[in-house]
């Protein structure tokens, strides 16, 4: 087949500005490791707000594209690639997995150098390590597909890897976007007896209902931590998952967890910020510990997590609640913005002429 040389994409060009979506030139050879792919649907993550935002501060390598969620099909490999071959329908993943981790690409732009990480997802076609790809069946909804790459495996991860919820915990998840969803789904499927679902927008605490959660706070309406513990009679969290990075968040959910309760970080709080905590209770019990996508191993969790959808005891497709074409891409990240936007938002790329 004849590859393609150039590819529509969005561009971070300026921190809190509008993605500008253009043509780029895609890399003239693939270096070894290295994978071409052909992206069918993307997901848009928090982190890709935080990175327009500049949440961790002056981005160097702007101009640059995004994205770190999709589903895709391989079209082309570099020297060394053994895990995907052309044809293989993917996950894109921004946690490392099988194979080589390549040397990252450079696509131009009018001239200028676009810069890129081991996975972009947010161009029609992307160059990505072999590392950050995860062959799955050529069965798999596509759209569902793209949630694996992010949202799906950093929520069970969490809950598996370092929330480590048991039967019967109280657990309260703060924050109830794309991975708050799934941090409540699997809370849910782990055994918690109280899963309390906090967020500031209806629309999202009413598809966290949906998905599992056994009490819902608008944050925006009330006080969430008095309505925590009238929900809980009193009764102190087990675990507490902040999705938000907000510094007094951070500090509140630490001060209504039990004496052995455990606070776990997914949020990432801006360049920074500072939580004041009693560390004290560190030394008897309590615990807090910060999380990078769950610590989730692509290679042997998608599969596994596939299996929890194929026996439908996931509702994947409902976390799924706005889709678009990559020129609506800054309404849909508006989307996010305003609470719009109940779950996940994709990407569609499937219907740009290939």
């Amino acid at each position: 087949m004849t590859l393609p040389r150039k590819s529509l994409a969005a561009i971070l060009v300026e921190q809190r500005k509008d993605l500008i979506v253009a043509e780029v030139d895609l890399p003239q050879s693939l270096e070894i490791g290295q994978v071409l792919i052909r992206v069918h649907y993307s997901g848009i993550c928090g982190s890709q707000l935080g990175e327009i935002d500049g949440v961790k501060g002056p981005d160097r390598w702007l101009p640059h594209l995004l994205g770190h969620e999709a589903s895709a099909t391989v079209l082309s490999i570099g020297p060394g690639v053994k895990h995907v071959a052309p044809g293989d329908l993917v996950v894109a993943h921004w946690r490392p997995g099988l194979g080589i981790e390549a040397v990252t690409a450079k696509y131009l732009w009018n001239g200028i150098t676009v810069n890129a990480g081991w996975v972009t997802t947010f161009n029609q076609y992307s160059v990505v390590s072999e590392n950050r790809l995860t062959r799955v069946p050529k069965s798999t909804d596509l759209s569902v597909a793209a949630l694996y790459g992010c949202a799906v495996t950093t929520g069970l991860a969490t809950i598996e890897n370092k929330a480590r919820v048991r039967f019967g915990d109280r657990v309260v998840v703060f924050g109830a976007g794309g991975i708050g969803l799934n941090l409540v789904q699997g809370a849910v499927l782990a055994g918690a007896a109280e899963v309390i679902a906090v967020d500031r927008f209806d629309n999202r605490l009413s598809l966290a209902m949906e998905v599992g959660a056994t009490k819902a706070i608008n944050a925006a309406a009330e006080d969430p931590f008095s309505a925590i513990n009238r929900l809980l009679a009193g009764e102190r969290v087990d675990i507490f998952i902040d999705n938000t990075g907000r510094p007094e968040v951070i500090a509140k959910g630490y001060e209504i967890l039990h004496e052995k309760g455990q606070l776990v970080l997914v949020g990432v709080p801006p360049k920074g910020a500072e939580t004041a905590l009693h560390t004290l209770d560190l030394h008897f019990g309590k615990s807090m510990t910060g999380t990078a996508g769950g610590e989730s191993q692509p290679a042997q969790d998608i599969p596994r997590y596939m299996r929890l959808f194929e026996s439908r005891r996931m509702q994947l497709s409902r976390v799924v609640t706005e889709v678009a074409s990559l020129d609506k891409i800054n309404h849909l990240i508006n989307g996010m913005r305003s609470g719009r936007t109940a779950g996940r938002c994709l990407v569609n790329f499937t219907e740009l002429a290939q």
